[in-house]
């Protein structure tokens, strides 16, 4: 839970800093970019995590990697999760900014986990009926976890909805441990 606060609050003023500057594209490519490098090599951000290494190396490090890639304010943004030693939340830094870019552009990204594979008919259904709640153009992110027995778990902006067979097998279950026989 941790790193989804610490998410939250620099992806915030991220998004603050950007929009005052009218650079949200900029800063929404840039990002996704950075996040496809850092899913490539992990090193980066190993590196930036490390204790053994001083502050003054991994400033100087990100100073001369990325100013020619990216905008000043994105280079000292990283810098400030270095000197905060929040480095190591970059990621979810990075898609919780991700996010509040989208669901200011009226987009909403929603993973869905079922057993099997959705059909087209309820890809369409699912996705017209969280439309039509949220009011947002939907993403679906797709996953299939056979473990979930059927059913499905949507989650939508790090609310879960946990419709899963194994989950309501487990409720049923916690349930019958409560009650007493004579």
């Amino acid at each position: 839970m941790l790193s989804q606060e610490v998410a939250k609050i620099y992806a915030n003023a991220l998004l603050l800093s950007v929009v005052e500057k009218k650079m949200i594209d900029v800063a929404y490519d840039q990002f996704s970019s950075l996040k496809k490098l850092i899913a490539d090599d992990k090193s980066l951000v190993n590196f930036l995590s490390a204790p053994q290494v001083l502050d003054e190396n991994k400033q100087s490090l990100l100073r001369n990697v990325f100013s020619s890639r990216i905008e000043k304010l994105f280079v000292e943004f990283l810098i400030v999760l270095v000197d905060k030693n929040r480095v190591n939340f970059l990621p979810e830094v990075i898609d919780e900014f991700t996010r509040l870019v989208e669901a200011k552009r009226g987009i909403g990204r929603v993973s869905v986990i079922t057993a099997v594979p959705l059909n087209d008919g309820e890809r369409a259904n699912l996705k017209n009926t969280l439309q039509a709640k949220t009011k947002l153009d939907i993403i679906l992110e797709e996953k299939v976890d056979p473990s979930i027995l059927g059913g499905m778990i949507i989650i939508l902006h790090n609310e879960i909805i946990d419709g899963s067979v194994s989950h309501g097998l487990s409720a049923v279950e916690e349930q019958l441990s409560k009650v007493r026989v004579h």
